[in-house]
């Protein structure tokens, strides 16, 4: 029988460069779509699709993403003090139960595939699931699970783009397909124009067996002089059987400027409170008012 998916690794330790000076202090992850953080996102899509324990491998710096998974003494006395009852209830539901959390540092950034690797301790010997923090995918845990139910093994998210665009990816080659699955015959991690495979990247969502520390523990280094976790899939792949899961939603990549601000107007217009007002705002910017 197929162990469950209990685990979810969430790697929140890199430096946020490309959102600097907003992350000099502040974390990339507590950066606010609309008005949660983009952790928090990530754990809501997680917990909805069953994830039962959440591993944070952090970097120095980061306390503030523990910080925000824990209880407010001083908040939630201020909040029942001023009747704010709504808002209270509202930080209650969202934090995880007693022992659902768990963090480890990454002591030195030395790639994807270490920060993955840092959290072995805690996952043990059963299969987990990795979120990308960057990535907001609403319900692709969900979907990722299903197919992991159906096949078993190794699942990773996939979506399309656009062949000129593939150079920036890691990108899957598509064997046999299964609706909306597919087998992976294998992978490259940003290859050069011209010469992907296909047009499926992988969309930051995994699901991995364990094994797959072991082939990490040997630190061997690839792309940037950094520990990869492709590199690691590569060479799992020729033990164990990969399937592509074909995200139906829409992933954004709030790692970038236009990713992030996009993810705001895309969760703000779902809004019932924000949809409106937030209409009139962009047409009269777009008519220069």
């Amino acid at each position: 029988m197929m162990k469950p998916i209990r685990k979810a690794v969430l790697p929140v330790a890199g430096l946020g460069t490309r959102f600097l000076p907003a992350t000099k202090a502040v974390p990339k992850e507590m950066l606010t779509v609309v008005d949660r953080p983009v952790v928090q996102h990530v754990v809501d899509e997680a917990r909805e699709a069953g994830i039962e324990h959440f591993i944070f491998v952090t970097g120095r710096g980061k306390a503030v993403i523990e910080d925000h998974f824990d209880i407010a003494y001083e908040l939630d006395r201020t909040l029942q003090e001023r009747g704010k009852q709504a808002a209270y209830e509202e930080l209650k539901k969202d934090l995880p139960k007693a022992g659902q959390t768990s963090f480890t540092r990454q002591q030195a950034p030395l790639g994807l595939g270490h920060a993955v690797w840092c959290a072995r301790e805690i996952v043990g010997d059963e299969p987990f699931a990795v979120l990308l923090p960057d990535m907001l995918s609403r319900g692709c845990m969900q979907q990722m699970l299903a197919a992991y139910e159906r096949h078993g093994g190794n699942v990773i998210a996939t979506e399309e783009v656009k062949p000129e665009e593939t150079h920036q990816y890691g990108i899957v080659s598509v064997g046999k397909t299964f609706g909306q699955t597919f087998e992976i015959t294998g992978m490259v991690e940003k290859p050069k124009q011209g010469t992907a495979p296909s047009n499926y990247i992988i969309s930051g969502r995994y699901i991995l067996q364990p094994e797959i520390f072991t082939i990490l523990e040997k630190g061997e280094t690839g792309a940037g002089g950094e520990i990869q976790l492709t590199d690691a899939m590569i060479k799992l792949m020729a033990e164990q059987k990969f399937f592509g899961m074909h995200y139906e939603g829409r992933t954004y990549d709030t790692g970038s400027k236009i990713g992030f601000l996009t993810a705001n107007l895309a969760y703000a217009l779902e809004r019932p409170d924000l949809a409106e007002p937030l209409k009139a705002e962009i047409a009269r910017l777009l008519n220069g008012a």
